[in-house]
């Protein structure tokens, strides 16, 4: 046993308050870091302290192991709670915490690396009798290697960070000509998310669905199963929407799921709470895919339908406690989680810094939302986008579902775009909401909703008129009922403006940056000759690339950027001669 009193949250946001609510529950202290953006965080008013990381780049604070553990010092720390993304699935971090004499609040440093590495991973899972896809026995040493693989097993092939996860790193290709510029992006994007850019190649399961299962484990040998969750609904290859349990599983597949948990958990020794990550095909082909070696975004729908505190355990089985749970904990109703990020779907998706001015989520029966922003607060361009989680919780799906529309639509965040109304769409959406099974697949958002979506209706004013003993709910769209010729001058600058706009974004000589960000790769020099669809730019911002592609044939004509700048959104990255187009 080891007794712990204070806990280092070395993180930031939504996670770290989840953290520091989970601290207070058990009675133990718990102290935040921040870098000065996060100044006045929620995260840090909550806590029994916080120390400030000094800088504020990511690498200088919250990635920086030393300033972390200087921190930990500081406070008089026992332990230290990582969360997730940051340092950690960094097994050289947990290890340094170790050898520190603080207490690690995860798995071991070598159940870290024996499944944090991908590869390994993969190797551990085969040994227990896992299912699998095709897939290199260790990291390819080059875009050649990945030509091989693609010869031999055919397309589509995806190529991923040995050390990492969340979508990282992780590139589609579908055919032979994109093998190298997505190796070289894959490697180039997990260097600068894990510090390291080995990446192997595994046969990718087209139309599949994202299945997981949540596991805990403590030092006294026990490994609980927590039931299933589905995750398909992804864009980037980033999770939107996550639900408990995976709805329309049979029960031999589930039954597959949960011992091949259990056994790769038993097989690497692990403890503390862990996610086996499973693809489940269209015609029923299933593949062990990755353990994240930490904590989840969506362990919130697990906790509404197995009643197990997943933070809280972590810290009994950090302190040497017994969980005391069965082997399979019984589930019980069903939850859904929505991933409230301020990005901009009609740009792809991009992340958009800025200042939320208005945050309301209502409350009710099965609501429950976590999250590390209030009004005022600012989303910086160095973090990802995560606002909030909205978890909706009900006595089975269908009535999960009720709930989550009318949460939805009461729920309401100014200042930076969101993606709300694509988690309404999805909403009322078939393919997810329908009653006999689930039609999307982690590809669904890019191939099947985008070529579809209407952009949403600017956001009404939400009135009451009074009709003698009636009062009635009516949408003012605007900020004020206007008649005649008013009307008509508003309408025509709203218009103007609309077009003015459009213009800009669809100039195909100038290409511009779609997000706030850094440049990260020029794949072109002025007078060099470009196709349609050929990638001129890469833009990095929060944690992930962005390729800019040429939309039309032409010669570049000027850069005026360089790698390295940070770019506004909109900004000018180059311009394209279209009269000296190749023929």
């Amino acid at each position: 046993m080891r007794k712990i009193e204070t806990v280092l949250v070395a993180n930031r946001g939504e996670i770290a308050v989840r953290i520091v609510r989970a601290c207070h529950d058990a009675g133990l202290r718990a102290v935040a870091v921040y870098a000065d953006p996060d100044a006045g965080a929620p995260h840090t008013l909550l806590a029994d302290e916080a120390i400030r990381l000094p800088g504020t780049a990511p690498g200088e604070t919250y990635l920086c192991a030393a300033a972390l553990l200087d921190a930990a010092a500081l406070a008089g720390a026992d332990a230290v709670h990582p969360g997730y993304g940051f340092l950690s699935e960094d097994a050289g971090f947990a290890q340094q915490v170790v050898d520190a004499g603080l207490v690690w609040v995860g798995p071991t440093p070598e159940a870290m690396r024996a499944l944090g590495d991908k590869v390994s991973a993969r190797e551990i899972a085969r040994r227990v009798g896992a299912p699998m896809a095709p897939g290199t026995s260790s990291p390819v040493a080059g875009a050649d290697e990945v030509e091989a693989f693609a010869a031999e097993h055919g397309f589509p092939i995806a190529i991923k960070a040995a050390f990492g996860g969340g979508g990282r790193g992780l590139k589609v290709v579908h055919e032979a000509a994109g093998i190298a510029s997505a190796f070289e992006s894959a490697v180039r994007e997990a260097t600068a998310a894990f510090g390291r850019g080995e990446c192997f190649v595994e046969r990718f399961l087209p139309q599949a669905r994202h299945v997981e299962v949540q596991v805990l484990a403590d030092t006294h040998g026990a490994v609980a199963v927590l039931g299933t969750r589905d995750c398909t609904v992804q864009r980037r290859n980033q999770k939107l929407v996550e639900e408990a349990p995976a709805p329309f599983l049979p029960d031999a597949l589930r039954e597959t799921l949960h011992a091949s948990a259990t056994a790769i958990c038993r097989e690497a020794g692990y403890t503390s709470a862990g996610t086996v990550e499973f693809l489940v095909g269209a015609d029923g082909t299933t593949t062990f895919l990755e353990v994240n070696t930490r904590l989840q975004v969506e362990h919130p729908v697990t906790e509404e339908v197995t009643g197990v505190d997943v933070v809280g355990a972590q810290l009994r089985v950090a302190a040497g406690e017994p969980l005391d749970l069965p082997a399979e904990v019984p589930v019980r109703g069903h939850a859904i989680e929505f991933r409230i990020n301020a990005e901009d779907a009609d740009r792809g998706f991009a992340p958009v810094p800025g200042t939320v001015t208005r945050f309301e989520v209502p409350t009710g029966p099965g609501v429950r939302v976590d999250t590390g922003i209030a009004a005022g607060g600012r989303v910086g361009a160095e973090y990802d986008s995560l606002l909030a989680k909205v978890v909706v919780t009900g006595r089975d799906r269908a009535q999960a579902l009720a709930r989550a529309r009318r949460v939805l639509a009461e729920t309401r965040v100014d200042g930076v775009p969101t993606v709300l109304d694509v988690h309404r769409d999805v909403l009322a959406d078939p393919a997810f909401a329908g009653p006999d099974s689930l039609g999307v697949h982690t590809r669904w958002i890019e191939e099947e909703y985008l070529p579809r979506r209407r952009p949403p209706e600017p956001d009404p004013t939400v009135g009451l008129l009074r009709l003698g003993r009636r009062t009635l709910r009516v949408s003012l769209p605007g900020m004020a009922v206007l008649t005649g010729t008013a009307a008509e001058a508003v309408r025509a600058g709203l218009l103007a403006g609309a077009d003015r706009a459009a213009g800009a974004a669809a100039a195909p000589d100038r290409l511009l940056s779609p997000m706030q960000g850094t440049v990260v790769q020029l794949a072109v020099e002025e007078g060099q000759q470009v196709a349609a669809g050929e990638v001129v730019a890469v833009v990095e911002a929060m944690k992930m690339e962005n390729a800019v592609r040429a939309t039309v044939s032409g010669t570049v004509a000027e850069v005026v950027v360089k790698v390295g700048d940070s770019v506004a959104q909109d900004a000018l990255l180059c311009r394209l001669d279209l009269a000296e187009a190749p023929a």
